[in-house]
């Protein structure tokens, strides 16, 4: 298949062109879009065993409210190496009153926050990273979490084409297509909106 700077006579240089064959993998619940995700990392890297997951999810306390941290703890606990990259290292107070957080918020930052403070201790990497859509819904599709104040989403970001300046990804919302893809501004201007903390999990092939 030829890619598009080829169809228009670009040649693209080794590297210019990424597309990993992760699988798609659809979420089941509005709230577990991050374990979808971890899914199909697991599943590329061929360690995905329903039963064994699912007592890892017990193991580490994953009910339904799911920060990236605990998505780190995830890949620790398969044997993963990571790297999450975030700008606040624990809680961000100001979530309090955001209604996507507000219902269990007290609970969560004393949970969340003692994450961060053993993550060095439970070889969690962690780094501090400084650094309008809602989610990343293919062009036709309703976006289901589509409210006025929703705060996130978690997609699995699988290659990218640097001559047309886009990204691709699947999005655990969907089932098919299984891969999407979008500008490099517009995953930038999701990743950095408020809500987020700019978050990124890298996942290194060489566990």
């Amino acid at each position: 298949m030829r890619t598009e700077a080829e169809a228009a006579g670009s040649p693209l240089e080794p590297g210019d062109f990424v597309q990993l064959p992760v699988p798609s993998i659809q979420q089941l619940y509005h709230w577990d879009c991050g374990l979808a995700c971890s899914r199909m990392v697991l599943r590329y890297l061929g360690q995905l065993d329903d039963g064994e997951f699912e007592s890892a999810l017990q193991e580490l306390r994953l009910t339904r409210s799911i920060w990236t941290i605990d998505l780190a703890y995830l890949m620790r606990h398969f044997g993963v190496r990571h790297r999450f990259c975030t700008q606040t290292l624990g809680v961000d107070k100001g979530y309090k009153n955001q209604s996507f957080y507000r219902k269990h918020f007290d609970t969560e930052e004393t949970r969340v926050n003692q994450l961060f403070a053993q993550a060095k201790a439970s070889k969690v990497l962690v780094e501090k990273c400084p650094a309008k859509y809602c989610c990343f819904a293919p062009r036709g599709h309703r976006c289901f979490c589509r409210t006025p104040d929703y705060q996130g989403h978690f997609i699995v970001l699988r290659g990218y084409n640097r001559a047309t300046g886009s990204i691709f990804y699947n999005n655990p919302a969907y089932a098919d297509p299984g891969m999407c893809s979008t500008s490099v501004s517009n995953f930038e201007e999701a990743r950095t909106s408020y809500g987020t903390d700019e978050d990124i999990l890298f996942v290194y092939l060489d566990s």
